[in-house]
């Protein structure tokens, strides 16, 4: 952010998009939970969070999201979760200011509240020294989001259960994606109480996952009751084959290079937010924080 101060006092750590390059519901738990497996990629494209240390117990987040209270925002949630951990350890809560550079859009499937949580529970345990571990990371996180815990491990992964079960898969090809954003909000626990969602695909394996691809069994319900999305989908087929991430409302599709994603993002209609990005199977945050895998 261009305004920061020009020290070293701030942490600056991205926190990226997701993919999910299939998404099979499985079954539905007594709980009212999905069983899933997917596929999870991240993008080199995401927000920016930007940290700095206060030893007054104190956190700041700015700007404030327009519709989301501040305790509620998963950002600062993040932070108490981790809050609690330093009291219980050394007897003192440290603080932070947080700033946010909000790129990806709410309700797009990207996975942008869950990287933002993510990303601060990484930055906020090497800012505040408390050496927790990824495992304890991920469980906190999981509290915070099914998805949390992707991006709290940072790397790409097959996932199950609710998503909490992962296994890194850093063979996946990395290509370039042009990811479109329909002008449309997917309310997640609709798309999961609709009564004509998919809920008994049989279940795959790894190896047939990165072998044959699979769909994302949200999109036919998604594009039914948002049609929006379903007319964004219509319009990238035509030039390449397109899939919904999550439960949308992002569509994106693959291409072998930077230029041939822009070139087909130059043709798309000015009233579509797109952007272009490389698909990277260890999250930016991590390279960040700690370096290449």
């Amino acid at each position: 952010m261009a305004d920061l101060p020009e020290n070293t006092g701030w942490l600056s750590v991205p926190a990226p998009a997701k993919l999910n390059l299939m998404l099979h519901i499985t079954g539905r738990r007594d709980d009212g939970y999905h069983n899933l497996q997917t596929l999870f990629q991240f993008v080199d494209h995401g927000d920016e969070l930007h940290f700095k240390l206060r030893n007054d117990g104190d956190l700041t987040l700015s700007p404030a999201i327009e519709g989301v209270d501040f305790e509620d925002n998963l950002i600062i949630r993040a932070a108490r979760l981790l809050q609690e951990k330093s009291e219980k350890t050394s007897g003192k809560t440290l603080g932070a200011d947080i700033r946010l550079d909000k790129k990806l859009p709410m309700g797009g499937g990207l996975g942008g509240g869950s990287s933002d949580a993510a990303t601060t529970l990484l930055a906020l345990n090497q800012l505040w020294n408390l050496q927790l571990s990824f495992d304890e990371l991920a469980s906190l996180g999981l509290t915070l989001g099914a998805d949390v815990p992707v991006f709290v491990r940072g790397e790409a992964a097959f996932a199950e259960g609710v998503g909490e079960i992962l296994t890194p898969v850093p063979e996946l090809d990395e290509p370039w994606y042009l990811v479109v954003c329909p002008q449309v909000h997917v309310n997640t626990g609709k798309i999961f109480s609709h009564k004509g969602l998919t809920r008994d695909t049989d279940p795959i394996n790894i190896r047939t996952a990165l072998r044959q691809g699979g769909r994302n069994d949200c999109q036919a319900i998604v594009s039914m009751l948002y049609p929006e999305v379903g007319n964004t989908l219509n319009l990238l087929n035509k030039f390449s084959f397109a899939k919904m991430t999550g439960t949308g409302a992002c569509i994106f599709s693959s291409f072998g290079s930077e230029t041939e994603a822009i070139s087909v993002s130059a043709q798309l209609p000015a009233e579509y937010k797109v952007f272009v990005a490389k698909g990277v199977n260890q999250s930016p945050a991590h390279k960040v924080l700690f370096g290449p895998s």
